[in-house]
């Protein structure tokens, strides 16, 4: 089986990406010691207890899925996490002192792409991670929302939607980093006055994305429409109408004289008798 498989539905897997390294991947035991965390690692956040759940498994079976590594730049003699890194950290709370890694020649850019699909594929991305890892791949190598959503193989939409999310404050953010706020929650904050104001009404009332977008339409602002008051002759006629017709009507009647005549009926009863008055009057 190989590890490295694409799962349906994403434009690139980590298969098709090793494909494209010129270098032959190696296959290595490496010390636990001598691989470190890479600087352009997406994830920031790792659950402790799929972490436990994960060290469990590499205590009864080992690590059944290589890490993915590349020389580091920086530190001599070490490896850099490239995917894998959650591995890495379970294999060091199981007590190993080597974990099986695939070694591969990539740049920056390569290794950025490389975590941000294995990420993507496993959900391991909270939104912001994964927003900020799209963020990095439009900002230092030049990708347009169009390149990331063919390369991740997700809409357009689902990369703008996720940018978006970016431009809430740092109070809100961080409630998405931890959890309290799913994806959902959070479009529906962008773009509001008092983002955080709701975003703690959603936490401490637990609300659904549905049940926060009803919170949301209630005390947005109304549209504010010119209102013109109506002379006492339009109001006369409106009323006159009324009583002669049995229905309301409406009178709209601008500056230069044009305008509009609303009436307004409850059922086809009201309709057929306005249409038979104006039949037989006109």
């Amino acid at each position: 089986m190989n590890p490295f498989k694409s799962k349906k539905g994403l434009g690139r897997g980590l298969s098709s990406l090793i494909g494209d390294i010129k270098n032959t991947p190696t296959n290595n035991k490496l010390s636990i010691s001598d691989v470190v965390r890479s600087r352009l690692q997406p994830r920031k956040n790792f659950d402790k207890e799929n972490l436990e759940d994960l060290t469990n498994s590499i205590k009864e079976r080992g690590v059944v899925q290589p890490i993915i590594v590349r020389k580091s730049r920086n530190i001599d003699n070490k490896y850099e996490i490239i995917a894998g890194e959650r591995r890495w950290l379970a294999s060091q709370n199981a007590g190993l002192n080597e974990i099986p890694a695939v070694v591969i020649e990539a740049d920056d850019l390569k290794s950025l792409e490389f975590a941000i699909v294995e990420n993507v594929q496993r959900h391991d991305l909270n939104p912001i991670e994964e927003a900020e890892g799209y963020k990095r791949l439009m900002d230092e190598f030049g990708y347009d929302q169009e390149k990331v959503a063919k390369f991740i193989g997700k809409s357009r939409g689902h990369i703008a939607n996720c940018l978006r999310l970016l431009s809430l404050p740092k109070n809100v953010v961080e409630l998405i980093e931890n959890n309290y706020l799913s994806q959902g929650h959070a479009k529906i904050l962008v773009g509001l006055d008092n983002p955080y104001l709701f975003a703690k009404k959603i936490v401490d009332k637990k609300l659904s994305v549905r049940q926060a977008e009803s919170l949301v339409r209630i005390f947005k602002k109304p549209s504010i429409k010119k209102s013109f008051s109506k002379s006492a002759d339009i109001k006369y006629l409106e009323e006159a109408l009324k009583d002669k017709l049995g229905i309301r009507v409406l009178i709209n009647n601008k500056k230069n004289n044009k305008g509009l005549l609303t009436f307004e009926y409850n059922d086809l009863e009201q309709l057929n008798r306005l249409i038979e008055i104006i039949k037989v009057n006109y």
